[in-house]
């Protein structure tokens, strides 16, 4: 009942076209009800009795009504789609906020291949029953209702006969229609598995082609597609078996009527005229029996996806406190007291981790791979929650902040860039969607982007192409650091975002991300450590714990983690590097 609940909410907005349909589904199915009525007339009177005329009007009446029926149609058809459009469009909308509103967490273990496949398929049944579903229902069980009535009428004991095999239907599809149920179920899990798979394959097409890997993921593809031949196998089987026990029954109708119905014309319990009319009857009463077995599939496909729907709709949102007020324009003072978390999938990540980075000043991340660098910088606007201890902001707990006044007053720019289908302007204006022309314009132009910007024959408006497949890596990074700029926050987080890029890059986008960090607090996760040696303090994190810090030279003087680190990275003195970056200095002007 709960299901249906909350599936009748989505009729509401649309509850004159609902009316409408039912009405028009009623007269539908009540004109379907004329055609064995005026046959039994013709058979019992006007034929007989030679009454031409009333024979001629009862045809022109049929033609006429069929006329209004095919209209009526229309409008079913029609406008019935569009409801079950618009309802689908809703529960999309629905679930796109929903999943705006899920956790880090969320899509840590959920595939976006699986998503897009209830975000489609899945609500392409869900429209189809929605339309389908009352109308179905409404006219099968009417007719059903009603040539039933009119078979008692015609001969009580014969309809009686025949109705004693409704029990046996309904025994036989409710056995093999939880079958069904279930196989439709693992289908559509399969089904979502070939959308993840080839989700992935799409968007890697290139890592793919430069390792000469095609084979490998046709492999992989071919595995999740026999898995959905399998899956889509045992549905049918399922199916199969549903709508052949189901037909054979009533298949037996008609062996009935024929042996009954003979019987008791033999015997003079009813006219040949009523007999014949009996028989068409039988069949107004078995149609929409077959009508209501066919939609079983379609009712199945659209319940199960649903259900899908809801777990989704059902999903726990970001935790946000209740009373949360409006995070102010901050100093950018950051603390961390005493932290620790974990993943749902793992031990331990960070334990009782305790720092703090006066506004202003740049703090340095440094350590090997895993230690829980960006793990921090993940906490600080709250994409994940910490299981104890405490982060403040100016010396408030950022869970007393709105999550999206939190994250306005922090920038992150990271390693993988991420770019949105559109134009330079999309990308940079994604910062501060209210922002001017003159702001966009000084933003290109701080993160050294402007210049190749201009040099395009569109300008801002040049098309970039998916996820900026259009630009190189620097050029990528650049417009993410105009992103950040337009977004003026006052608390920066650069997690490796020059990693990935080669020295002489490296160098320009240096220099737009040291304008960048200038008045503002900057947390630097750093993989090159030539990068960070000008930090107001380095910490060196190791297995979540906090190892060494304070700055470059007073952690070379330790003797400890960090010089261990520094001294595997530079095997060359520090005047050797010198002069090499100033060769590369020299190289880019």
């Amino acid at each position: 009942m709960d299901l249906l609940k909350r599936f009748i909410v989505y009729y509401k907005p649309h509850k004159k076209i609902f009316i409408l349909d039912m009405l028009c589904s009623f007269l539908v199915a009540l004109i379907g009800m004329e055609y064995p009525i005026i046959t039994r007339y013709m058979l019992n009177d006007f034929i007989p009795n030679k009454k031409l005329d009333l024979v001629i009007i009862c045809g022109i009446s049929l033609f006429i009504i069929y006329l209004i029926r095919m209209l009526l149609r229309y409008f079913i058809q029609f406008y019935g789609h569009i409801m079950g459009v618009r309802m689908q469009a809703q529960m999309r909308s629905d679930m796109f906020n929903k999943l705006e509103r899920l956790p880090y967490t969320y899509y840590d273990e959920h595939e976006t291949g699986s998503l897009m496949s209830r975000m489609t398929n899945d609500l392409f049944d869900i429209s189809e029953i929605a339309h389908h579903g009352p109308e179905n229902i409404f006219i099968a069980g009417f007719t059903l209702l009603a040539s039933f009535i009119y078979l008692m009428l015609i001969n009580w004991i014969l309809a009686l006969i025949i109705f004693a095999c409704v029990p046996l239907l309904i025994i036989v599809t409710s056995h093999f229609r939880h079958q069904m149920r279930v196989a439709m179920r693992e289908s559509k899990v399969a089904m979502a598995k070939i959308n993840a798979s080839l989700e992935s394959s799409i968007s890697g097409i290139r890592v793919t082609k430069a390792f000469t890997n095609t084979k490998k993921e046709q492999e992989k593809f071919e595995v999740s597609n026999e898995s959905f031949v399998k899956a889509r196998s045992s549905a049918f089987n399922a199916m199969g078996k549903f709508f052949a026990s189901s037909q054979f029954i009533t298949d037996v109708f008609n062996i009935i009527v024929l042996l009954a119905g003979g019987i008791f014309l033999y015997n003079g319990y009813i006219s040949i005229a009523d007999y014949s009319t009996f028989i068409i009857s039988v069949n107004m009463f078995i149609t929409p029996i077959n009508q209501l077995i066919n939609f079983v599939e379609q009712f199945q496909n659209g319940t199960t996806g649903f259900k899908r729907f809801l777990e989704v709709m059902d999903e726990e949102e970001e935790n946000v406190k209740e009373g949360s007020k409006i995070c102010p324009k901050l100093k950018g003072d950051v603390t961390f007291s005493h932290v620790s978390f974990h993943y749902k999938s793992s031990k331990g990540i960070l334990n009782d981790i305790s720092f703090k980075v006066p506004h202003g000043k740049k703090i340095a991340l440094v350590g090997p791979s895993g230690g829980g660098k960006t793990t921090i910088c993940h906490l600080i606007p709250r994409f994940y929650d910490i299981d104890s201890g405490e982060i403040c902001l100016d010396g408030e707990n950022i869970k007393d902040f709105t999550l999206e006044s939190l994250r306005k007053q922090i920038g992150i720019v990271q390693q993988d860039v991420f770019l949105f289908d559109g134009t330079i302007r999309d990308n940079i204006m994604y910062g501060n969607l209210e922002a001017s022309e003159e702001e966009l314009i000084d933003a290109a132009k701080k993160a050294n982007i402007y210049n190749y910007i201009m040099s395009l024959p569109k300008g801002f408006d040049t098309d970039i192409g998916e996820r900026g497949v259009k630009l190189s890596g620097g050029q990528k990074q650049r417009l993410s650091i105009a992103r950040i700029f337009l977004k003026n926050p006052s608390i920066l987080i650069l997690d490796e975002a020059t990693s990935a890029l080669d020295n002489t890059t490296e160098l320009l986008i240096q220099k737009s991300l040291d304008e960048l960090c200038k008045g503002r607090t900057a947390i630097v996760v750093a993989h090159r450590l030539s990068t960070i040696r000008n930090a107001d303090e380095i910490i060196v994190i190791s297995d979540g714990k906090i190892k060494e810090e304070g700055s470059h030279d007073e952690l070379i003087k330790l003797n400890g983690a960090y010089k261990l680190l520094y001294d595997l990275q530079f095997k060359e003195s520090d005047k050797e590097e010198e002069t090499k970056l100033h060769h590369a200095l020299e190289i880019t002007k």
